[in-house]
């Protein structure tokens, strides 16, 4: 079953595009909560424990699920727009960059990306996020109709003592209506 883009305009520039679909899936979770949750929702949380300086711009998370006692610990959600199932390669950077190295989720052994999928089919997603990764996915037993696999990975060593071992669940939404523009 595929997401319906009703929520923006599809010509948007990635970014733009990213942000709109984002922006509605985090209002889609809020209204699904019942308000007995021990954590909330929040479209685009910043991460200050991994600042690089004072004056340095926080990295930020698309969507992120924090614990209402310890606001510091996030379940970040990171998304990207996939044009085609072969457009992983920021979708990878992420992983490898933000998600291995702890500059995203450094207090959490778990987190999320979401692959907006305008065009192909999600198992050769998968197979491209494994390839450049390199991960082993594997399906989550949880949901085993939904486009959401799991890969496990060691982070790079931190002075500090950040969970080593990192779950990375890739979901992938596929988005019913094409993307016309063609400029990046």
């Amino acid at each position: 079953m595929g997401l319906i883009a009703n929520c923006c305009n599809c010509d948007e520039a990635e970014e733009q595009l990213e942000t709109t679909i984002t922006q509605s899936l985090e209002r889609k979770i809020r209204r699904k909560m019942t308000g007995d949750e021990p954590f909330d929702v929040q479209h685009e949380v910043y991460e200050w424990e991994s600042r690089q300086s004072a004056q340095a711009q926080p990295p930020h998370y698309d969507i992120a699920f924090y614990l209402i006692s310890n606001e510091r610990i996030i379940w970040p959600l990171e998304a990207k727009v996939l044009k085609s199932d072969g457009a992983v390669g920021k979708y990878v950077e992420e992983i490898n960059d933000n998600f291995i190295t702890c500059r995203y989720a450094p207090f959490s052994s778990e987190g999320g990306m979401l692959g907006y999928l305008f065009s192909g089919d999600p198992d050769k997603v998968f197979i491209n996020i494994a390839a450049k990764v390199p991960c082993t996915l594997s399906d989550h037993p949880d949901f085993p109709k939904r486009d959401h696999k799991t890969s496990d990975h060691q982070r790079v060593p931190s002075e500090k003592s950040y969970p080593a071992e990192f779950r990375c669940h890739h979901m992938l939404l596929k988005i019913n209506s094409p993307v016309t523009n063609t400029a990046v």
